[in-house]
This record gives C-alpha cells, structure tokens and sequence, in this order.
C-alpha cells in the first residue's frame, strides 16, 4: 500500500471523487448506462447527496446497508455515496432467493437496502419481516432511489476514515454452505488499482471499459468501478445479461478499448454466428478471470480480434487480480506471474513448499486482503493464516516462474492413487473443433474406483452412432495430449453446463447426476 494511505485520514470515496474533479475532468464522461450518461460532476453531486440522505435517514457511520443493484449509475451513486459516509455498503449478487436475502440482512445486521425495482418483491419478501427499510428505484414500498437524493439534499462532508478502517463487505458465492461476508477496508480499492489496473493492465483516461461481470463480483467491482475512476476513464453500465451478441453490441456501439471477460464467455463470442469483423472492434487489451483460460481460447482470440487477454486470478478475499499475464508478454495457458506487491507460494497438504513442475496449494499474501469473514470465527481461521490467504486453487510454477492452473482443490481426482486436474482434463477436450465446452469431474466405474467423467457442450449436435464415433475421437484426441490415464472413462454430450452468474461451472451439479455409463 502506498506510504500516504497507512498513517492519517482516508477515504476512498473521496479520493476516487476528487481525484478526477482536480484533473479537470468534471465535464467527462464518467458512465454509460442504459438510460443516459453521467459526467464525472454529476457523479460527484451524486454521491455527496447521497451520503448526506444517508446521514439525514438516521444511518450511522459503520453500520450496514445492502446493495441489491443492477448495473446502472445508482450502483456507484450507492457504494461510493456509502463510503462518503463512513456507512458500510454490503453489495450483493442480484440473482438469489428470498431465503439468500434473509440471511444476508440479518446476519449484516443491514439498516436499509437499495433494491431495483425488478426485484422488489423477492426482496421484500426477506426484509419486511425483519423490519428493514427498503429504497428503490421504482419508488414502491418505501421512498424511491432519485427522491432519496434529491436536488434539494445538501451535500456533505466525507467521513474521517482512514485506509485501515473497514470500507465494505462481499458476500462469497456460497457454494459451500451459506455465503461468507468477506470484510474489506478503505485502502485495498486504492491498492489493487494502483498494482493492477495501472501498473499491470495499463489503463488509460482515454480508455472506455466494459465489464461482464456485474459490479456486485469483487472482479467487476475493480473493473467497472474502482479502476476507472482512478484514472478518469469511462465505463458503460448495462442490465442485459452478457451473452455474446449483447457483449458485440456494446463493444462496438460505445468503441470500448478495455473488455473484462471470463473463459467461457470469450469462448462463446468466439463461437458467435455475429461476431464482428476485427476493424469493427477498438478493443486494445482484455483481461479473464473467474476460471484458467484454455490455451486455445486465448490464441484464437488474438489471432481472430488482434488484442491479448492477459489471464489472471483473484478472489472475493483478496478483492481482485494478484497473478496475472501482462501486456506484451502472455503466455496462454498459464496465469502469469504475481503481481506487484503480492507474495504467493505453492505448499503440499503438510504445509510444505512443492517443487518446480509439482502441483501445490495456492496461498497469497498482500495488503488487499480481506480482514476477516464477518462473525465466522472457524471459517476466517481456516481461510485467513499468519498474514497469508488460503485460496482452495491448485497450481503448478514452470521453469520460469509462470503459474499454471490446475483446478480448484475441491475438484481435484484422485485416480489410481495420482491427482488429475480437471481443468487440464478439459482443456484438451475443447481444444477439438468439435467441443464448444466441458466440466469433467470424478465417477465411479463397476468396481467402485474413481475415473474422469467428461460432460461436453458440441458445435452441432449429434446422436447414435455418430456420438459414438465422437467419443471416441476425442478420448484418442485426448491421450494425443496428455497422459492416457486422465483421459475421461465415460463422455456426456449436453447441450448446456450449469454455471454460476461469473461463467463458473457449478462441477457441484454435476456430480449429483452422476451415474455410471456404458461409454
């Protein structure tokens, strides 16, 4: 972290805002959203009204609200008004249940929630009960969003943080047991934006960004938001859901130059019937995160589109990207190299560190850690050791330094008494022509011993003996490539993968479809 932000006051609020108005920029386009664009002033105005509501609502300093937000300028309006006001913003993935919602309120003890209008009623369903204020948009239930900051609402001062006080918190996905509030603090925005966004990505006043991942993630929290305001680029927001098409549109529409994806997406667009000529695109660099980026993907991107996709990792934990490839220098099919300010090791299961080659669990330490999980004593202790962050990913390190995925240490196989990884599994099944995607997790044979099962996404679909024959070519396809013992025993042709709002395939559902076949 930077000298200037570990002693005295700081709030990031504030610097984000005032950075950009003492450059000048307050007549600059600082978003794009699916109702107008907002200069860098009118952002500013926005957030001082308000923080100042907030204060006039009765919340104080430190204590909890909710963001249940769609991408539009309400949702920056709301995390950086928030953090004006020294008030804890809790953003939160608008795709849950009722239930998801109850819990989350409760256990933040959240005074108020910010809800779209589109999903009042699941909402309010989960906050009425408790008693808790509900302010949307749509104006329904309890006072609307634009009249909670009204012209008429003064402005008013930031609150006396500092970098190391507590900012805001990002619920897990909650994959395994319910979700996780990871508690972040002020200084970590400025970190990651200073290590990564600048430092790594390069990222420009004159660019305009266009994340997919919605700013509820703690990946497009950076890229929509924090980053871009650091440097006084432009961001285009949008509701739509980011299939291929709609992300094409945008790129093209507003000339991004800057485009945040994950694997699965780039693989879509890829496979899109509408994909754009490249002189139709303005896209200088992207960035993957979420899963590894198969090797191919990454090479055909470039080849098809001409900009690089600098594949890296980060997590809710460390808020964003702390291994990643750089401009210039990627090398597909690896994650690239620590990031600036970051210290990273690969330990076997005692604790020990693994060798070159080896496969080991990845630990991270640097400033942008999370704090804790909020009122989880066992779980933060698991996570949160010595000043290093456990991260549940495996990895291997070449001979020169570069980080290779292997999977997530709950997908690991064991087979025949050795570790396959998945992801290298799956990585040689889309490498065919004929594979779109593929999750391949472990089944048991007739004799009860575990062996990969692949389920793969075609190109075109087929049936009978022509699946057979499919089959067939991609097991010797995939013995061509890696070891033959990893190649998977038993391949399900479907025509989706389930999937979490990030991309990420849930290999959780899978398993419980699991049941041995003759192929």
């Amino acid at each position: 972290m930077d000298d200037t932000l570990t002693i005295g006051r700081y709030n990031a609020a504030q610097d984000l805002i005032e950075r950009n108005l003492a450059a000048g920029r307050a007549d600059k386009i600082a978003y794009i959203d699916d109702d107008g664009s907002y200069t860098y002033g009118e952002l500013a105005a926005r957030v001082r009204r308000f923080a100042s509501a907030l204060r006039q609502a009765g919340i104080a300093p430190e204590q909890r609200i909710l963001l249940c937000l769609e991408d539009s300028i309400n949702f920056p309006t709301a995390f950086l008004g928030a953090l004006w006001a020294g008030v804890i913003p809790v953003p939160v993935n608008t795709l849950l249940t009722s239930d998801d919602y109850a819990y989350m309120l409760a256990h933040a003890r959240a005074r108020a929630v910010f809800v779209d209008s589109t999903l009042y009623e699941t909402v309010a369903t989960a906050a009425n009960p408790l008693g808790i204020a509900i302010i949307t948009p749509g104006g329904r239930g309890a006072s609307a969003f634009e009249k909670f900051i009204a012209e008429d609402t003064p402005p008013t001062q930031p609150y006396h943080s500092n970098a190391h006080d507590i900012a805001f918190w990002l619920y897990s996905s909650g994959s395994t047991g319910r979700p996780k509030g990871a508690v972040h603090v002020h200084g970590s925005l400025n970190f990651t934006a200073e290590k990564f966004a600048r430092s790594v990505l390069g990222l420009r006043g004159d660019d305009t960004v266009y994340s997919a991942s919605k700013l509820f993630f703690a990946y497009g929290l950076g890229n929509g938001l924090t980053f871009p305001l650091s440097v006084g680029a432009t961001t285009v927001l949008t509701r739509r859901r980011p299939t291929a098409d709609t992300v094409f549109d945008i790129l093209k529409r507003h000339r991004a130059t800057v485009f945040y994806g994950v694997p699965t997406l780039f693989a879509a667009m890829l496979a899109s019937e509408a994909a754009p000529r490249p002189d139709e695109l303005c896209v200088r660099v992207c960035t993957s995160a979420g899963e590894g980026l198969p090797h191919h993907i990454g090479e055909s991107w470039t080849q098809t589109f001409g900009s690089e996709i600098l594949d890296g990792i980060g997590s809710t934990e460390m808020l964003h990207i702390f291994l990643s490839n750089r401009p210039g220098a990627v090398r597909y099919g690896t994650t690239g190299l620590p990031v600036d300010g970051y210290e990273l090791k690969l330990v076997d299961e005692s604790g020990a560190p693994v060798g070159p080659g080896e496969l080991g669990d990845l630990w991270v330490r640097g400033p942008s850690s999370a704090l804790m999980y909020w009122a989880d004593r066992r779980r933060s202790d698991h996570t949160f050791q010595d000043g290093w962050t456990r991260t549940g990913d495996k990895y291997s390190r070449d001979a020169d330094g570069y980080y290779v995925y292997g999977g997530r240490s709950d997908d690991m196989l064991k087979v025949g008494g050795i570790y396959v990884s998945p992801f290298e599994v799956e990585s040689a099944l889309v490498s065919h022509p004929l594979v779109l995607e593929a999750a391949v997790i472990g089944a048991p044979d007739e004799r009860g011993l575990i062996k990969p099962k692949a389920y793969a996404v075609l190109r075109q679909s087929c049936a009978g003996e022509e699946a057979d024959r499919i089959r067939e070519t991609l097991r010797a396809h995939v013995k061509s490539m890696i070891a033959p013992f990893k190649s998977p025993r038993w391949i399900e042709f479907v025509e989706e993968l389930p999937k979490t709002a990030t991309g990420k395939v849930q290999r959780y559902r899978l398993r419980e479809l699991i049941k041995p076949t003759p192929h």
